[in-house]
């Protein structure tokens, strides 16, 4: 058994320098790289929230000025159509007065036309009552009584 030993001693000294030379040269290196693209990958990740929540306040602004234009817009349309129906119920109110203005001068007219022509009337009514009356004389004749001629 202690021959044993002496042959052990010896391959397990190999393999403690073995061991430690690969930690330095080889392993310390790897987890060095690998640590440090882990920070990244986390430091991107990190970077990547970061703008995303970014990218939301951006959207979120952007949806609210949309919001606010759309508001002053409709706001504006409001106006325009408030002014327009004003304007309308102005020209209205303007054509429903010149149209009752020319009614009423077109009734007046029609009401001294027909007074004149009542006063026309009654200017002719006695001389054609008189015209009439002389007709009807003339043409009831007594029978067998000769016929004249009357101009």
């Amino acid at each position: 058994m202690r021959e044993l030993s002496l042959q052990l001693a010896p391959i397990l000294l190999i393999l403690l320098v073995f061991y430690f030379i690969l930690k330095l040269i080889f392993f310390q290196p790897l987890l060095n790289v690998i640590a440090e693209r882990e920070a990244r990958t986390v430091g991107a990740q990190k970077t990547a929230e970061a703008a995303q929540a970014a990218a939301k306040e951006k959207d979120k602004q952007y949806q609210d000025a949309l919001k606010q234009a759309r508001s002053e817009v409709y706001k504006e349309q409001e106006s325009a159509r408030k002014k327009f129906l004003d304007e309308r119920a102005v020209q209205l109110k303007e054509a429903r007065t010149k149209a009752a203005a020319v009614v009423a001068a077109a009734k007046q007219h029609t009401e001294s036309e027909a007074v004149a022509a009542r006063q026309e009337i009654e200017s002719t009514v006695t001389s054609l009552a008189a015209q009439v009356a002389r007709r009807v004389l003339q043409s009831t004749r007594p029978p067998g009584a000769p016929r004249r001629e009357t101009r």
